[in-house]
């Protein structure tokens, strides 16, 4: 929809009247990374950073015109043992990176916004990014210019153009996002030899450690988990989803000396990124709630174990659109 009709309709008041009609509920937002300048990492995270700036005046406008509030209220309403103000909104952030610390914290403590943060707890242990990342640069540093794929018949993908690589990167995370532990790390490594190239040492740093984390705890937020290797969990085998499952929950709650209630499905590249089976694994593993990237928001009675979320987008005005548009019950 054009922009123009999108302030038209927001300024009518119309959706916020929708949604008043609708009766509580929760946005849950997902983040991922906020820095100064996103474009100094386009070759690592891509496209899932923020800027400071849109994320300081996305977080304004949560506290100005809706209701922020933890996840755990959310999830008591959830489960009806309590109320919720109109239009609240829980704000999550996926994987770990170190500026969730350095730069959203102070945003999020200064307002009075609670944050829920999930992490990769290998990437936090090993000083990593996640494999999207590492993939995401081999495949747009690499001087070669074709890439063989032994698992596709050994089809051979150009390298020539942006376009290829983004092509040929999109196959590669097909493939990996099936694999979890040391098979996950085995194809990396093959990877990164085929294309001669791989992640700086040094790029380890834009994770978390464990002292922020503890931090993030003193400080009024949660931390949750978001498996251990960040693999598509509804391609894994049954053992696999355990040791994801379980391993990084008491994981963490070794490091960090707290109970780790919650979870977040990561959605690397296939379609589903969880199912029943997952679903059940995250109830027995003991997570009181699971986060999935489907869209939409929460309302009492859904199943806390696969909860929808919302894309916060890059503007304000997008954010606005969307949470509005959420709440009224369209699509987003």
């Amino acid at each position: 929809m054009k922009d123009w009709a999108k302030r038209t309709i927001l300024a009518s008041g119309a959706l916020r009247l929708a949604s008043g009609l609708r009766g509580s509920s929760a946005a849950i937002l997902m983040y991922h990374s906020i820095l100064p300048d996103p474009s100094t990492q386009a070759d690592t995270l891509g496209g899932i950073a923020h800027s400071d700036v849109a994320f300081r005046l996305q977080m304004e406008l949560l506290a100005r015109d809706f209701s922020p509030t933890s996840l755990d209220h959310a999830l008591q309403h959830l489960c009806g043992e309590a109320n919720l103000p109109k239009r609240s909104v829980v704000v999550t952030f996926d994987d770990g990176y170190a500026d969730n610390y350095e730069v959203a914290l102070p945003v999020l403590d200064y307002l009075g916004i609670p944050a829920t943060f999930y992490v990769t707890v290998d990437c936090i242990e090993k000083r990593k990014l996640p494999w999207p990342s590492r993939l995401r640069f081999a495949f747009r540093r690499t001087k070669l210019n074709a890439w063989t794929d032994p698992q596709a018949k050994a089809e051979v993908w150009p390298l020539i153009h942006p376009d290829d690589r983004e092509k040929a990167f999109v196959a590669a995370c097909g493939l990996c996002c099936q694999l979890c532990g040391d098979t996950q790390e085995a194809f990396l490594q093959r990877v990164e030899r085929e294309l001669e190239t791989s992640l700086p040492r040094q790029a380890g740093s834009l994770m978390m450690n464990y002292d922020q984390l503890r931090a993030l705890d003193r400080n009024g937020h949660i931390v949750g988990s978001h498996t251990m290797t960040h693999p598509n969990m509804a391609y894994l085998k049954e053992f696999e989803v355990q040791r994801e499952l379980i391993e990084s929950k008491m994981q963490l709650e070794s490091r960090l000396k707290i109970p780790i209630k919650h979870f977040s499905y990561p959605c690397p590249a296939l379609s589903p990124h969880w199912n029943a089976r997952t679903v059940e694994g995250s109830l027995a593993a003991g997570y009181e709630s699971a986060v999935t990237t489907d869209s939409g928001i929460t309302r009492r009675g859904d199943n806390p174990l696969c909860l929808k979320r919302i894309s916060p987008t890059k503007t304000v005005e997008g954010l606005r659109w969307n949470l509005e548009s959420a709440f009224a019950g369209r699509a987003v």
